[in-house]
């Protein structure tokens, strides 16, 4: 890989967007900023798309606002089209902007409203927004490990894309996502060691939805093919509300760092500010 150190980013803008309750701006802030406290490379904090479509985050200006930044971790927006983009990129304190792009058409239409030509172009024009402002574009490959829709999935689907998103608009963050938390591990490994090996100056990253007894092989195996970059979620919170498992969720936070640190692997994550924030995890999420 291009980058060997590991990188772990908390993602609590996937945890609350699907929260029916408005969790009041305060709070937002209070928990990201002790999340800010632990030691993460990247934050997920919120996102600029539309208020009618994630009502959740439409006070995400506000919340950055509030927090208390450092030097050590940086901040990601998700942003879904270019007006998002270009809000995004207003703000200094924001290092990536992650845009969701479907290797499945039928996701792509229902998550973005627009087919994968149309997601084709608007990465191009998120890509050249984030260069002009010096910010980096992170682009998520959903429904990287399965296709819940009928249509033909498989690795070479996968890979095809990761080519053309470096090759034509130079994306050198690719974070491959089990939406529906499908994949098993031997899906997993393969996958990372192909598309390891095939672009080794990208940088691959595992956005996994698993039930939590499945979390720490599914960890393994991306590990263990090379994956240096991981998201996860304090709790398990969040993940694909079409998962129609209630069990299915975010990678949790908590066994992620279990498994490392079971396995002697540097986090850099700070263990007892870790602990404050997974306790104020309960005054975020309903129990």
């Amino acid at each position: 890989m291009l980058n060997s150190e590991l990188k772990l980013i908390e993602c609590p803008r996937d945890a609350m967007q699907g929260l029916h309750d408005f969790i009041p701006t305060e709070i937002k802030a209070h928990y990201i900023n002790s999340l800010l406290k632990c030691g993460f490379d990247t934050i997920d904090f919120g996102s600029f798309v539309s208020p009618k479509a994630i009502p959740q985050m439409r006070d995400t200006a506000d919340v950055l606002s509030r927090l208390n930044l450092n030097e050590s971790t940086k901040l990601l927006a998700i942003i879904a089209n270019e007006r998002g983009a270009r809000e995004a990129t207003s703000f200094e304190e924001i290092n990536y902007l992650g845009y969701p792009f479907s290797v499945s058409e039928e996701f792509q239409k229902r998550n973005t409203n627009s087919t994968i030509t149309d997601s084709l172009s608007l990465v191009e024009s998120i890509q050249n927004t984030c260069v002009k402002s010096g910010k980096e574009l992170v682009v998520y490959l959903s429904m990287g490990f399965g296709n819940p829709y009928g249509e033909e999935w498989n690795p070479d689907i996968v890979q095809k894309w990761c080519e053309i998103l470096y090759s034509k608009f130079d994306v050198k963050i690719q974070a491959v996502s089990d939406t529906i938390g499908s994949a098993n591990p031997y899906q997993v490994k393969d996958l990372f060691s192909q598309l390891i090996s095939l672009l080794p100056s990208v940088e691959f990253g595992a956005h996994l939805h698993t039930k939590p007894a499945d979390a720490k092989e599914l960890i393994a195996a991306a590990y263990t093919s090379g994956c240096r970059r991981f998201d996860a979620a304090i709790k398990g919170f969040g993940g694909c509300p079409m998962a129609k498992d209630d069990l299915t969720g975010n990678m949790p936070t908590e066994t992620m760092l279990d498994w490392f640190n079971e396995n002697l692997i540097n986090t850099g994550i700070d263990e007892g500010m870790f602990n404050k924030a997974y306790l104020e995890a309960n005054s975020v999420f309903p129990m």
